[in-house]
């Protein structure tokens, strides 16, 4: 019996049935380590699920990403190694996910917690024994920028930027039903991009311009004024409780969130983080506001320019181009805030 699988909700089931009908069975011994299992408790929405700001209200945890791009990996090439690297990859995310990039000053890369994968594998004695097991170096699966079909750079098409697009358009921002997202999956094959690197891609102009539409809006958003203030809110709550002792930067990676949620409800910062809660849209000022808290700056940029038989569908759709250009010509220069201080 899984720890992990057996217990994951149907609809989730359903969707990992698209991703890979045949279950590899292999994979739960890892999946069921206390490392990855930690990762079932953690948001995939980097903490915006908690506020009334967003629709989302799905819990899809950073787990259930994770094995959903293992999932994409074994099914693209069935090679456990690369499979591994996927499943890996998140396994040092901290409590709210990218909220402690933004923590670390690093909201225009999104990867100061990357550094800690290595790490956390190594000195995990349950998948290292698997590891050993399986005749499997860890050098092998503990960089996934390694395998192409895994990660690659914005806007290539990854195992990694395929899952949380489908799962986002899915369960968060309901664009897309079940039968949508398997239209889209099963358009998508191994090609061969411009620089001769593998990389998955679409076979159909009207299907992989469906995705292009889906995933621009996405893109805005991953950085709309509403998700770069509450990322930046949440981080530098999460940074004046660790100034002042009441949580560790190791409780971000040991705590669930909901146990970090009840540390920030029992201290001064909780009429804050309710009042953000509760807030039904953000305020934005092209002046600076005054008496508030504001936040004023980018966000990375996560977008898609997919390959259509080879060739980019920017290159070769001028809708899909369009879509692409609007998307990064979204304004991120204004003054966000809500009616709140950190004084109050």
């Amino acid at each position: 019996m899984s720890k992990y699988y057996d217990n994951v909700s149907k609809e989730i089931k359903e969707y990992f049935k698209i991703l890979e009908p045949d279950f590899p069975e292999w994979l739960n011994a890892y999946i069921d380590t206390k490392e990855l299992l930690s990762q079932k408790y953690i948001s995939i929405t980097c903490g915006t699920i908690y506020s009334d700001l967003f629709e989302s209200d799905f819990f899809f945890s950073s787990l259930d990403h994770s094995v959903a791009v293992a999932l994409i990996v074994w099914h693209f090439t069935h090679d456990k190694k690369q499979t591994l690297s996927g499943l890996f990859h998140d396994i040092a995310t901290p409590v709210f996910k990218h909220c402690i990039d933004f923590l670390n000053g690093d909201y225009m890369t999104q990867e100061s917690t990357e550094d800690l994968t290595t790490e956390m594998i190594k000195n995990s004695k349950e998948i290292m024994t698997l590891l050993k097991r399986d005749n499997i170096n860890i050098e092998e699966v503990d960089n996934y920028h390694l395998y192409p079909i895994a990660d690659n750079d914005t806007p290539k098409l990854s195992a990694d930027r395929l899952e949380y697009s489908l799962s986002n358009a899915l369960f968060t921002y309901k664009m897309l039903d079940f039968e949508s997202i398997k239209e889209i999956y099963d358009d998508i094959n191994i090609q061969s991009n411009e620089a001769n690197e593998i990389e998955l891609g679409f076979r159909t102009k009207k299907i992989a311009r469906n995705f292009v539409k889906v995933t621009s809006r996405l893109s805005i958003i991953y950085r709309e004024d509403r998700t770069r203030y509450s990322m930046q809110l949440i981080a530098d709550i999460l940074k004046r409780l660790n100034d002042e002792n009441k949580i560790s930067i190791k409780d971000l990676y040991e705590l669930k969130e909901s146990d970090v949620i009840s540390i920030i409800e029992n201290s001064k910062y909780n009429n804050i983080f309710n009042i953000w809660k509760n807030a039904k849209k953000v305020k934005i000022s092209k002046e600076e506001p005054k008496d508030v808290y504001y936040v004023h700056h980018g966000a990375k940029v996560r977008y898609i320019d997919p390959l259509l038989n080879g060739e980019r569908i920017s290159k070769c759709c001028k809708s899909a181009n369009k879509l692409i250009e609007n998307n990064l010509a979204y304004d991120m220069n204004n003054y966000v805030y809500l009616d709140l201080n950190f004084k109050d």
